[in-house]
């Protein structure tokens, strides 16, 4: 009996061939033809899945977004149940930045992107800022249940510290790709924003 074609996993497989060429020579270097070589299929199945380069980068950044969003569940999973808000900020946090290979490739990808969309018509049209959108929007519950929880320091807005804290870690994480800054030296500044929005301490860093 002839096995029946996964579609879906089909796309992956040709998602995950576009972030190994991105990583090697950058979104700039990514042909459709390129994609097809390292997948191991013909260029007309990348067609036949994707319409264009544009449908194809972003479909490879959802996918990239759905396995960091498995990766922090994971964290989540290794605390206490509901996780203190602290808490979850900081594996929040810690899973934004790059400090491994499939985080690193994650925000490598994604800085790429936007500086690409900037430019580039048809990348700007496809929903890149609602990936973002949703993560503010997850930050800004936690830190609204952390103010009615007392945690939150006085005066806060869970709205514009949820921003905030999701730009700074962007940045920071830029600056850990091109050597600005250690990972753990990233992990400090955030560390540092924490402990004066948050009226309860934090775990105390490991020693390195």
């Amino acid at each position: 009996m002839p096995r029946t074609v996964d579609h879906q996993e089909r796309r992956a497989v040709i998602a995950d061939a576009l972030v190994r060429v991105a990583g090697r020579g950058g979104l700039h270097a990514v042909s459709m033809r390129a994609v097809a070589a390292e997948a191991g299929v013909s260029l007309r199945l990348v067609q036949y899945y994707f319409n264009d380069k544009s449908e194809l980068m972003h479909a490879a950044l959802l996918q990239l977004e759905r396995q960091s969003a498995e990766r922090l569940a994971g964290r989540l999973a290794r605390l206490p149940s509901p996780p203190p808000a602290r808490a979850y900020i900081e594996a929040f946090l810690a899973e934004a930045l790059p400090t491994d290979a499939r985080s690193r490739e994650f925000h490598f990808v994604w800085t790429s992107y936007a500086v690409l969309a900037m430019g580039d018509a048809a990348l700007a049209e496809q929903p890149f800022v609602a990936g973002p959108d949703r993560q503010e929007r997850q930050l800004a519950g936690v830190l609204r249940r952390a103010r009615t929880d007392g945690e939150l320091a006085v005066g806060a807005d869970p709205a514009a510290e949820a921003a905030r804290l999701l730009t700074l870690s962007h940045g920071l994480g830029t600056s850990v790709l091109v050597g600005q800054r250690t990972a753990a030296a990233a992990e400090e500044v955030l560390r540092y924003h924490l402990d004066r929005l948050f009226t309860v301490p934090g775990p105390a860093p490991a020693p390195e």
